[in-house]
């Protein structure tokens, strides 16, 4: 607003000067001007992307085939952040004379647009194709340039390319480390549709198609099938397409996330979103130091064990199918069994990972195995790097035979004669469960802004209560400390412990958001009972209402 009066003033002044008559630009003069403006449907640029209102929208959608829109909040930091990527994308589709262009909606002004097309959070995405203003697709890609291209020229053109004869089809599967071919017998079956749809969905690999008869032999096919080609591991892998149940395509995404992996893969900067977008349920670690040869050498029993872990579906009535993904009958759900390997070094990336496992570089070489629902960790009682020793231990932990390891630090020499109490995994079920107090548990996270905010609040309600015998204030670090039967999927959490007997909780998890983690809640074995989460305002005044009460909020007169 300042910078606006500023302005104002400066494109005022020679008017309130005493200039010509003539040069004079008025309030009112200016005002209709940019009316005018916003009353044309002329269609203006900023870095390549189509400035776009509901005067001129049509316009747009009329003059090009294939039309990415970002309804965009000036204020939304999100939208700040992606306005240059999506400048660069703009230019480069510009630049290449794609059919194709990006256009930006201001939804906070240009609010009839913004109700017709539904748009709630900022930024939303939509593609708008041959002029069709009814059905807009959802864009589904990354936020870099380079997504948003891969995934608008993936929406240009054919999602799969067509592949005619052994010498074309020779040349794709050269031309890249790993490419799909869809065979399919009648490019307008129903199977065939859904593989272009797949095709269309993952730019980040290479798709062809293939129909011809003689390329079925080739390969050694007889039915409509989906091969994976890899210049890595196995060479060729097939997803036979079941005939009665047609193609999955969230079943085929799936398998080809998967078997697009290394069969062992490094972890490394570059690599760690495919790591975790393939949502492979275990992952089996091996942190060791890649400057020590002897380390090194581990590598080769890990990568033995590891095919016995790949891309295996059990079916419940015995009926085992090698990669297939016909949609599972309601009697015959997919039971996936894969455990990703992963190999970590202590000294490269993944050093940061090592405080989630409560490790340091000195503990390489080990093994670690995470179960990524609920982010458990299981550890040998020894490490033995033996091919033998790993399957032995991957299978206990599949079958429920292992324990996870739970993280606890030392707790402080102090921690019962400060007012805040702090509490670590071993001493927490003798504070929390105390039959004689009432224990109100902050769970929290160093590095979090709303637990560093409530930081202070907590320690005054804590030398408020401090004299109180049946009341317990007091915080447990997530980052350090992991509990077997309490769930934590957000930071600062707080729980009430009543006094009483009979604390019993369900089984679940606490552990700290980190980089080798997937956000899911448990499902209990018992009803979680005796325990209070508040989920109300975070002061002093609020806290002690909800203690003084017995743990919940007295209700406040109308």
């Amino acid at each position: 607003l300042v910078w606006l009066l500023v302005l104002s003033l400066a494109w005022l002044g020679p008017a309130l000067g005493g200039e010509d008559k003539d040069e004079e630009v008025t309030e009112e003069e200016e005002k209709e001007k940019k009316e005018d403006e916003v009353l044309s449907d002329e269609i203006k640029e900023e870095d390549n992307v189509l400035v776009l209102h509901e005067h001129n929208f049509a316009r747009a959608l009329r003059e090009y085939q294939l039309l990415l829109v970002e309804f965009y909040a000036p204020w939304c930091g999100h939208c700040q952040q992606l306005a240059p990527a999506f400048a660069q994308a703009a230019t480069e589709l510009r630049n290449e004379s794609s059919p194709a262009r990006l256009g930006k909606v201001d939804a906070t002004v240009q609010t009839a647009l913004a109700t017709e097309f539904g748009i709630t959070s900022y930024p939303t995405l939509k593609l708008f194709r041959d002029g069709n203003r009814t059905h807009p697709l959802a864009y589904t890609g990354r936020m870099d340039s380079r997504g948003i291209v891969r995934w608008v020229q993936r929406r240009a053109g054919p999602s799969a390319t067509l592949l005619q004869d052994t010498d074309t089809i020779s040349a794709f599967i050269n031309s890249q480390d790993l490419v799909v071919i869809g065979f399919f017998k009648d490019l307008r079956a129903e199977a065939a549709q859904a593989f272009f749809e797949v095709a269309a969905e993952m730019v980040d690999m290479t798709f062809g198609v293939a129909e011809a008869a003689e390329l079925f032999q080739v390969y050694g096919l007889s039915a409509d099938t989906v091969c994976l080609f890899r210049k890595f591991d196995e060479r060729q892998t097939n997803f036979p397409v079941d005939p009665e149940r047609g193609l999955d395509t969230a079943e085929l995404t799936r398998l080809l996330r998967v078997h697009s992996l290394q069969l062992v893969m490094e972890f490394t900067n570059e690599t760690s979103n495919q790591i975790f977008s393939a949502k492979i349920p275990h992952h089996m670690l091996l942190f060791l130091n890649k400057s020590s040869p002897e380390q090194l050498s581990l590598r080769d029993g890990f990568r033995a064990a590891a095919g016995g872990f790949r891309g295996e579906v059990r079916w419940p009535h015995g009926r085992d199918m090698e990669g297939g993904f016909g949609t599972p009958q309601p009697q015959c759900p997919l039971f996936p069994a894969q455990v990703l390997f992963v190999v970590v070094d202590v000294t490269g990336h993944g050093a940061d990972v090592l405080p989630f496992f409560g490790m340091t570089a000195a503990d390489a070489p080990t093994l670690r195995l995470v179960k990524m629902e609920n982010n458990r960790k299981y550890q040998m009682e020894q490490d033995n790097f033996s091919d033998s020793a790993i399957r032995t231990f991957i299978q206990a932990v599949l079958d429920g035979k292992v324990k996870p390891h739970l993280l606890s630090a030392e707790p402080p020499e102090d921690w019962d004669t400060r007012p805040v109490k702090v509490l670590v995994g071993k001493t927490f079920e003798q504070v929390a469960f105390d039959e004689t107090k009432n224990v109100f548990v902050k769970f929290y996270v160093p590095w979090c802004p709303h637990c560093q905010a409530m930081a202070a609040a907590w320690e005054e309600l804590a030398e408020r209560y401090k004299d109180r015998e049946d009341i317990v204030i007091a915080e447990m670090d997530c980052t350090a400390n992991e509990l077997e039967n309490i769930t934590i999927q957000g930071y600062p959490t707080l729980h009430y412990f009543p006094a009483g007997p009979g604390r019993k909780v369900g089984v679940g998890t606490c552990g700290v958001t980190s980089t080798w983690r997937m956000v899911a809640p448990s499902a209990p074995s018992a009803p979680m009972v005796q325990m209070v989460e508040y989920k109300s305002t975070r002061d002093v005044e609020t806290f002690s209402k909800f203690l003084e009460n017995g743990g919940t909020l007295p209700e406040e007169p109308p």
